[in-house]
């Protein structure tokens, strides 16, 4: 469910494609845009430097070295730090300032301005310490007087450069991790069917919304309880990103649980409300759902909608809703209770539950979208040109997803989940 309309273009989804889009986002982008900077001199640097001979001396290096260079000085490490609030790309700092000496200006400008690359200068007789600044975070250090104005200037690119690397190695590997939480959140909120007999057979499908780093709160389930009955759950938390993503993880959790300790649909709805009541971070955040119980015989079905479409009852070659009822309303909501409806199921039946993102793509340049009737016609189509469709059940999800796809003319924005359950054994 999609609580407004996402208008980037085309981006992989599922965990390999989120990796990719933080890695882009977090590290090249900034390496392509500084290097060509860095090739032209066209950079920014901080001479921290309280000797104005010394300061001298660096200066007319860098205007040989780096003559489009653009030079600010400061005295003390005081006026560096408070300069380097303004864009500064590499800081050349003296070891010996007025409020601060050695490791303790190093360690000055490292508290503050973790990020900037820093190159040290010392006297003749402090190599050791320029050595001890590189550990405590400098880039390089460079003797005073031991250096030309080439030999500077690579210092300072260099510097640069694998600063914006280690950022950059970083970035990667907080993508990496942040990626790896999303293929636990998707396990989560997608599970493996808990199906033991051969009385029912399930199949489903997950697709994440077009160009969208951030997972969504489509979640869905199917478990068979001890006295062989069959539960199913699909449901859409309002939004997308970790938070509705782990709200759904906890209310699907919570839902198999009661399920198979054979709870009622009524309970287990009022349960979800307080699990949800208690997990939702985000105010004004709903769910909705749907929840089916089929008894053992497996000709008998009680639904409950909790402000969400109803499922798609095929039978034969008819398609149709189970029920134009309204339900109750959103999870979170707290604006009532949530009736039940029981219905009589046809021999050899089959119950699509989905979520909205499936109806919500368009059919044209046009606002008209998808719909559930829509839906119910891409159902009868598939059947009809697909007499053994039965055989192979999870190609009519991917063919529905395909063709609300085409008739959209970009990918969903929203993202789908769809379970598919019929009796029996697969044909």
């Amino acid at each position: 469910m999609r609580p407004t309309e996402d208008t980037r273009e085309g981006a992989g989804t599922g965990a390999n494609g989120r990796v990719e889009l933080f890695a882009a986002q977090v590290g090249e982008p900034e390496l392509l845009v500084d290097r060509p900077r860095l090739a032209r001199g066209a950079i920014t640097l901080l001479l921290v430097e309280d000797d104005d001979g010394d300061a001298l001396l660096v200066e007319d290096q860098l205007a040989d070295g780096l003559p489009r260079a653009r030079i600010s000085r400061s005295h003390t490490l005081a006026e560096a730090i408070a300069a380097a609030e303004q864009r500064v790309d590499c800081v050349l700092l003296d070891l010996q300032l007025p409020d601060a000496t050695g490791l303790a200006a190093v360690a000055g400008i490292r508290a503050r301005h973790p990020s900037i690359p820093l190159i040290v200068l010392t006297g003749l007789d402090d190599e050791a310490a320029g050595i001890a600044a590189m550990e405590a975070g400098a880039q390089d250090y460079l003797v005073k007087g031991q250096v030309d104005s080439g030999t500077l200037a690579r210092s300072i690119r260099y510097a640069i450069s694998r600063r914006h690397a280690d950022e950059a190695d970083r970035e990667l590997l907080l993508a990496q991790a942040q990626a790896q939480e999303v293929t636990r959140l998707e396990r989560g909120l997608a599970p493996r069917p808990m199906i033991t007999s051969g009385s029912a057979w399930v199949a489903s499908c997950s697709r994440a919304g077009r160009s969208r780093a951030l997972l969504g709160g489509d979640f869905y389930d199917a478990v068979e309880t001890s006295d062989g009955g069959l539960r199913l759950l699909v449901g859409d938390v309002c939004g997308h990103g970790a938070d509705e993503a782990a709200v759904g993880v906890s209310l699907r959790s919570a839902w198999r649980a009661l399920a198979l300790a054979g709870e009622s649909p009524e309970l287990i709805l009022e349960t979800l409300q307080n699990v949800f009541e208690h997990e939702r971070q985000i105010p004004n955040l709903f769910t909705t759902l749907c929840t089916l119980e089929l008894n053992p015989e497996r000709d008998r079905v009680k639904m409950i909608l909790a402000g969400h479409p109803p499922p798609v009852l095929i039978d034969g070659d008819a398609v149709s809703p189970l029920t134009r009822g309204y339900g109750g309303p959103p999870i979170g909501l707290r604006l009532g209770g949530w009736n039940s409806e029981s219905f009589a199921l046809p021999p050899g039946w089959v119950l699509l539950l989905f979520t909205d993102g499936i109806i919500e793509g368009r059919t044209g340049e046009g606002a008209e979208r998808l719909g559930e009737e829509g839906l119910r016609g891409l159902i009868r189509e598939y059947i009809a040109a697909h007499p053994a469709w039965r055989e192979r059940p999870d190609a009519i999800l991917e063919a529905l997803v395909a063709q609300a796809h085409e008739l959209n003319g970009k990918a969903l924005s929203d993202d789908v989940a769809m379970v598919l359950a019929g009796a029996g054994t697969r044909a």
